[in-house]
């Protein structure tokens, strides 16, 4: 039960800000973006209609559709995110009636981009849907098998387009600098804090260098076995998942074994199991 309160929390928060991205950056410097908010902005620009109010009729008809077609279980995990945004996109523009949003275009494509980007990052995280568009690509994918990720590059595509039609050109172009600035920060909210790095490490001593690792560093190891290429000879590779405080003193503890030791670091976007995702156990 709490983390069902814990989750939607998140999803109300994440949803609020990403309300007020639009209503302070997207709304006052007339950007076009995609998604169901591209579209509720195009009726806005065009008739005048509230965002709020154009936004709550295309959550719910899609939110009805997906109910219909997907099953309760679908609908209960998109019902937060459907019908909160509409409200708080009406809440944040009233807000803006007595705080004065920022009107340099340049500012608004990157900062709405962050925030907007960081916004659907917080939601997603919890492993909510933000509805809206979404249920389009998904449906899609459940009756005819096509990817969730390029539907949905899709209907932005299309979305964006027809509001290039009756929006001025420099408009789009920073139009395209809030879907990339937003697609970049979603990405990078998705991943943030489960980074880790990797190490393998070539060297004659690897037995002592994986005890090393398992009691100093206290990570787990695993020992892959290969073969070199000049020599033809066996070898074994040392392979351990390391935080990024911890590279610095993986990397002295094994040269103190081996100075001679090749070792290859990358980085790694998500760890799970134990020790990271997971408590660790010890046998």
């Amino acid at each position: 039960m709490k983390q069902i309160i814990k989750t939607a929390l998140i999803v109300l928060i994440g949803n609020f800000f990403y309300a007020l991205a639009v209503a302070f950056f997207i709304e006052p410097a007339h950007l076009i973006t995609g998604g169901g908010t591209g579209m509720a902005l195009f009726f806005h620009h065009m008739f005048g209609l509230p965002t709020s109010t154009v936004v709550f009729i295309i959550n719910t008809v899609l939110f009805i559709i997906g109910w219909r077609a997907m099953g309760r279980r679908f609908a209960a995990n998109t019902l937060l995110s459907t019908f909160c945004l509409p409200v708080f996109l009406d809440i944040a523009e009233r807000i803006t009636a007595y705080v004065e949003p920022v009107d340099d275009i340049v500012l608004c494509s990157i900062f709405g981009g962050i925030a907007i980007g960081a916004s659907l990052g917080i939601v997603i995280r919890t492993g909510a849907s933000t509805g809206g568009m979404d249920i389009p690509p998904i449906l899609l994918n459940k009756y005819f098998g096509l990817s969730i990720s390029k539907m949905m590059w899709v209907f932005d595509i299309i979305i964006l387009s027809v509001q290039a039609l009756f929006t001025d050109k420099s408009l789009v172009l920073y139009g395209i600098i809030l879907v990339i600035v937003y697609t970049v920060t979603l990405d990078k909210m998705l991943i943030l804090g489960k980074a880790r790095t990797q190490i393998k490490i070539v060297s004659k001593k690897s037995e002592e260098i994986r005890r090393a690792i398992l009691t100093d560093i206290d990570r787990g190891v695993t020992v892959l076995y290969g073969r070199t290429g000049y020599l033809s000879k066996d070898t074994e590779i040392t392979l351990s998942i390391v935080s990024t405080r911890e590279l610095a003193k993986a990397e002295a503890l094994v040269h103190r074994i081996d100075p001679e030791a090749f070792i290859i670091v990358s980085r790694v976007s998500e760890v799970k199991g134990r020790g990271f995702s997971e408590q660790k156990k010890y046998l």
